[in-house]
């Protein structure tokens, strides 16, 4: 996974992968059918681990827009201890994509609805909780949110010095606070 979210798909070699597996590249093959295939698999690693991850921190806060800041602020300080500040890979690997790799686009693109939806979920359970009004757009609040988190993403990718990262994610989850209703 960090060999593809580093290079990207396809700056990433069989030689590289050879490395990062120890393995052959018969072996690669066999294994995972093409390098196409086996990023697909990364893909889907990579999503289901921060799904799950979204989805623990959003069940540990009773507050839904409390657990949502306290996602964005915990984001803007474990960056400082990820040397690398990568962008999200989903949203890297879409920016690299090309007219030849729809499938993977695609795939990026269900990953990153699917994001949205959970997102989406927490907004309506702040609605239900009355910390946002009835009328309130989940689903454009979720887009809000995601778009929000992968400006940060990129700004630790670009190499934001840690405590400007931590500002600005601060700043975002008070916005996102100052919304509440109670």
């Amino acid at each position: 996974m960090t060999l593809f979210w580093e290079k990207g798909y396809h700056a990433t070699s069989l030689k590289d992968l050879e490395t990062a597996l120890q393995m052959k590249p018969g072996s690669i093959y066999a294994a995972f059918l093409s390098k196409e295939n086996l990023f697909g698999l990364v893909l889907e690693r990579y999503f289901e681990r921060n799904r799950a991850e979204f989805v623990s921190m959003m069940e540990s806060e009773e507050s839904p827009l409390l657990a949502l800041a306290k996602f964005l602020r915990r984001f803007g300080r474990s960056e400082q201890s990820n040397p690398k500040g990568q962008a999200c890979m989903l949203v890297k690997t879409l920016l690299n994509a090309t007219q030849d790799d729809a499938a993977i686009t695609k795939k990026v693109t269900t990953y990153l609805d699917l994001m949205e939806s959970e997102m989406a979920a927490v907004f309506a359970r702040a609605v239900k909780a009355g910390e946002l009004p009835q009328n309130a757009d989940v689903q454009r609040l979720a887009r809000r949110y995601q778009s929000d988190l992968t400006a940060l993403r990129i700004e630790a990718h670009r190499g934001l010095k840690p405590h400007e990262l931590e500002a600005s994610a601060n700043e975002v989850a008070d916005n996102l606070l100052a919304q509440r209703l109670q």
